[in-house]
């Protein structure tokens, strides 16, 4: 079933993260990775959309990578693909044996296992001829990234929208990172798409994003802002008032104050 304004809420925001960050530029080829999960499937279809009325021409290649996890159901992510005319590949990589190999108990799999996907993908960019990697990131896994970057690793670090690899030969980019995931949730459940979650995160209790998540829910009861509110902190930065001397040290003799806005003139883009 067809919501032209749910549809037109997120493409808007799709839009304007592309306005405000220049994601898809003319001439682009986009690997659009597909997990299938509704983020992924979401992106990719509005992708497709932007693709026929933006006023540039740029490519769509759909990618799967088929992880080994036992009882995946590929099938249904191949299926859907053609049915719907989608350019697209699905290339097979047993990274579930490694990582369940490599762990010990109680540790999680996600960090391992998003390096090794990372890490194919941007091989498979390139083979493809695909410039740009799209990913179903959106502004409720920043928020939630943030988060856990302040609370479990010491650093004041989010997801942007562009970013580019360690390399420098590849560069990501998250179209819906504006988009709030209940906008992506109920579009994809009206949409009817084919969701197969990932089985290995699901087996996995008291996952450290989970806990963040539901934190945030307990928020929200009282302060139904608080992720966009979250999210905008993210790109509201006050140097002067943090504490990371290597981008302002107010403490350095003969050095005259520097007002904020010449501190983030003077701030590597």
């Amino acid at each position: 079933m067809s919501t032209p304004n749910l549809e037109k809420k997120i493409s808007r925001k799709m839009a304007q993260a592309n306005a405000d960050y220049q994601l898809i530029e003319e001439g682009d080829r986009l690997m659009v990775g597909v997990s299938g999960g509704k983020d992924s499937w979401v992106m990719l279809h509005l992708l497709r959309r932007m693709q026929k009325i933006a006023p540039i021409k740029f490519d769509i290649l759909a990618f799967h990578l088929d992880q080994g996890h036992p009882g995946f159901p590929t099938h249904l992510l191949r299926d859907h693909l053609e049915a719907e005319g989608f350019e697209y590949v699905i290339h097979s990589a047993d990274t579930y044996s490694i990582v369940v190999d490599k762990l010990k108990p109680g540790q999680t799999t996600c960090s391992l296992c998003s390096r090794l996907r990372r890490g194919i993908m941007y091989t498979q960019a390139e083979k493809l001829g695909c410039n740009k990697i799209a990913l179903g990131h959106h502004r409720d896994d920043i928020v939630e990234t943030l988060m856990l970057n302040i609370f479990y690793a010491g650093q004041l670090k989010a997801m942007p929208p562009k970013l580019f690899s360690d390399s420098g030969r590849n560069m990501v980019i998250r179209p819906l990172a504006y988009c709030p995931e209940k906008l992506i949730e109920e579009y994809a459940a009206e949409q009817g798409y084919p969701i197969a979650p990932c089985t290995l995160c699901s087996r996995q209790p008291d996952l450290q994003r989970d806990v963040m998540t539901r934190l945030l829910d307990e928020l929200e009861l009282k302060h139904p802002d608080v992720r966009a509110v979250a999210f905008a902190a993210a790109g509201n930065l006050v140097p002067t008032h943090l504490l990371d001397r290597n981008i302002y040290d107010p403490s350095t003799a003969g050095v005259a104050p520097v007002s904020h806005d010449e501190l983030l003139d003077s701030l590597p883009v």
